[in-house]
């Protein structure tokens, strides 16, 4: 297996991308699990999508486009929501559906052949280049650094925001600073899994982590460690059977999640005897 995966440089490039994103989505993914914002994880993602027609239409890097259009989506969703009083839903699916609709405007507007959009709507891993593994690790160490730097400012916000609130944390602030994070990470994330795919990869890991750890601390560590066996778990199998990449480690962690809430039922059940 060992072998196999770094026969070639692209499946080189597809095992680092897979354990560099794990980091994001292990410390991102707790947050937004213990603070249930998964819906505005979706609502950022899809809307990122305008940033990639952004980047085919400028003729850039499309991680280019989609870094300040994902940027602007949380700091934007996060305000309407916050300031001007629009429900969080109705401000979410706005962006998501405009997000969406610009980014197949700009491809269309783009001359020349149109580019396949199916790895970035549901991910294909095994197109990673070396360029965008470094711009993943300076996307992987911002995000460390401000969560470490900000940990009991994300920590009161994520499990008591009222209380933080009086007890003088700037909670919006940090709430958009979280969402922007959020945002990082779905760039990250949507290179391993694609667009479509990118909240289940965000939330299935953290979610099964949070069942068997007390502490914030460890239930990313945890996390981490299971999105990088999900990842690449699935990446081994669709090499191995020819099949998306993206779609072939959601479901394995999709199955992980149902084995171990059923195994949770059993056992309760059995208990309960």
């Amino acid at each position: 297996m060992t072998a196999d995966l770094f026969a070639y440089e692209f499946l080189r490039n597809a095992v680092f991308a897979s354990l560099l994103a794990s980091i994001a989505c292990g410390i991102i993914g707790s947050y937004v699990v213990v603070k249930k914002i998964g819906f505005i994880s979706g609502g950022i993602a899809h809307t990122a999508f305008g940033g990639i027609g952004l980047g085919y239409y400028l003729g850039i890097n499309p991680l280019f486009g989609v870094i300040p259009f994902s940027l602007f989506a949380a700091v934007a969703i996060g305000l309407l929501s916050r300031k001007a009083r629009v429900a969080e839903d109705t401000a979410i699916g706005a962006f998501w559906a405009v997000g969406m609709a610009a980014g197949v405007i700009l491809i269309g507007l783009t001359p020349g052949y149109a580019p396949n959009l199916f790895s970035y709507l549901f991910g294909n891993i095994l197109t990673v280049p070396a360029d965008d593994l470094w711009m993943i690790v300076i996307l992987d160490f911002c995000i460390a650094a401000l969560t470490w730097l900000f940990s009991k400012e994300f920590l009161a916000i994520s499990f008591d925001e009222e209380y933080a609130e009086v007890s003088g944390v700037k909670t919006t602030l940090f709430y958009l600073l979280l969402l922007c994070l959020i945002a990082l990470t779905v760039v990250i994330l949507m290179r391993v899994v694609g667009i479509v795919l990118v909240i289940a990869l965000l939330t299935i890991p953290a979610a099964i982590a949070r069942l068997f750890c007390r502490s914030l601390g460890a239930m990313m560590l945890l996390a981490t460690m299971l999105s990088a066996l999900f990842s690449l778990a699935g990446l081994w199998v669709s090499f191995q059977l020819d099949l998306a990449s993206g779609a072939a480690i959601i479901v394995l962690a999709g199955s992980a999640f149902l084995l171990v809430h059923t195994a949770r039922f059993v056992i309760a059940s059995v208990r309960g005897r």
